[in-house]
């Protein structure tokens, strides 16, 4: 029974250790994103200076987006590694793994921050970065929307919503391993959320409120079970709204 109880105590502390950790970095990447989006309405004074606030914008914000989201995979990839890594007689490897995970959303980033550098001139943005034009907006609710139906999401959440038997399937030992499993994960957490970021130009990329519904909507998706088709809901929701926002653009 002893055992048992020092596995439920370390199971607790990991749990609050990772609740903390993920609260203190959302709220960090949030204040990060809202400073540097001040800092480039002040009007930065040459194109690098622009493009690095821009790079950390997004950056801050993916993280402060997705690390909560990322929570349960945390967890159990904490709670796995502990047993494993004590069996082998290896470090502990979380840091590792979240490290691999964010990774993939860096590449992201950079990928957000050169895709709105080239688009800026195509694409009129408001003083809150939303999408000044109604048609662009509906294109991009009409995208979210169908992506939640296609089998790459399908598959994608199915991985994010399951990382016990991820992990259990795919384990890999060592840091190098950590870092790899933290990367497929962030692949299959892009793959779930990539398109669903673009509705972040028609509340605003600078608007806390729509940031934090959309990090909410993201995490309720992976937490909820599959079952209750609550991605294929939210799609129907889009397709409706994005249809109904572009007939109000053309009429």
């Amino acid at each position: 029974m002893s055992g048992i109880n020092v596995f439920k105590r370390a199971t607790r502390n990991d749990r609050l250790v990772v609740f903390v950790a993920v609260a203190a970095a959302a709220s960090l990447g949030l204040w990060v994103t809202l400073r540097s989006g001040d800092a480039l309405m002040n009007g930065p004074s040459n194109s690098v200076s622009q493009a690095t606030l821009l790079f950390v914008m997004w950056w801050s914000m993916m993280l402060a987006m997705m690390l909560p989201s990322a929570a349960p995979a945390i967890l159990t990839f904490a709670a796995m590694n502990r047993k494993l890594a004590a069996q082998a007689k290896q470090k502990p490897t979380l840091l590792v793994f979240v490290a691999g995970y964010a990774a993939i959303w860096t590449v992201f980033s950079l990928a957000a921050t050169t895709l709105q550098i080239i688009t800026r001139d195509v694409v009129p943005l408001t003083g809150m970065m939303a999408v000044v034009s109604g048609f662009v907006g509906g294109l991009l609710m009409l995208a979210a929307g169908i992506y939640q139906f296609t089998p790459l999401k399908n598959e994608c959440l199915r991985q994010c919503q399951s990382p016990l038997i991820y992990f259990a399937r795919n384990w890999r030992n060592g840091m190098s391993g950590a870092f790899r499993m933290g990367l497929d994960h962030g692949i299959y957490c892009l793959g779930c959320c990539w398109v669903l970021m673009g509705l972040l130009f028609y509340g605003g990329v600078m608007q806390p409120t729509w940031i934090i519904a959309l990090a909410l909507y993201v995490a309720a998706e992976k937490l909820i079970p599959a079952k209750h088709r609550f991605g294929q809901f939210a799609g129907a929701i889009l397709i409706a709204f994005g249809a109904w926002t572009l007939f109000r653009a053309l009429a």
